[in-house]
C-alpha cells in the first residue's frame, strides 16, 4: 500500500492552507492527535476543558485553533490576554504552550510551559480535531 505524499495539487492545497493558518505543513502535519489527547489530559486537562462552553479555571479550549484570543464571552480573561490580538493559529499555540509568560506577560496562566516540540505537535494536532 502506498502512503499518500502530497504532489502536484495537493501540494498547493497544503501549502495554501498553511498559509491561510499560519503554520508549515510540516508542523501541522507532525502531530499525532491520539498521543496529543493524552498530552493534553495529563497536562492540560486540570484547567482546561475540550468541551464547547464549558469553562474551567481556564477557558474552554473547544474550537482553540483559528479563534481570537481572549474571546470566549463567558470566561474572564486576564487584562494582557484580552489585548494580546492574536488568533490561536497551530504556530502561535505552538510558541504559547512552551513558555505562556513569553508569549503574554502578565497572563493569569501559571504553567511552566511544554518543552518537548514532539508533545507540543502533538497536543496541537489534537486540539486541532476538536471543532
Amino acid at each position: 500500500m502506498r502512503s499518500h505524499q502530497p504532489v502536484g495539487s495537493d501540494l498547493f492545497i497544503s501549502l495554501a492552507l498553511s498559509l491561510l493558518l499560519g503554520t508549515s505543513p510540516a508542523s501541522h502535519a507532525a502531530g499525532d492527535p491520539k498521543r496529543g489527547a493524552a498530552t493534553f489530559a495529563q497536562e492540560c486537562a486540570l484547567c482546561h476543558s475540550v468541551q464547547e462552553g464549558r469553562n474551567k479555571l481556564g477557558p474552554s479550549l473547544f474550537g482553540v485553533v483559528g479563534r481570537k484570543a481572549g474571546s470566549i464571552a463567558d470566561y474572564i480573561y486576564s487584562a494582557p490576554m484580552k489585548q494580546s490580538n492574536f488568533v490561536w493559529s497551530p504556530d502561535k499555540i505552538d510558541t504559547y504552550i512552551a513558555d505562556p509568560q513569553q508569549v503574554v506577560p502578565g497572563d493569569k496562566m501559571k504553567y511552566h510551559g511544554l518543552a518537548d516540540e514532539k508533545d507540543r505537535a502533538d497536543v496541537i494536532a489534537y486540539l486541532s480535531t476538536l471543532h
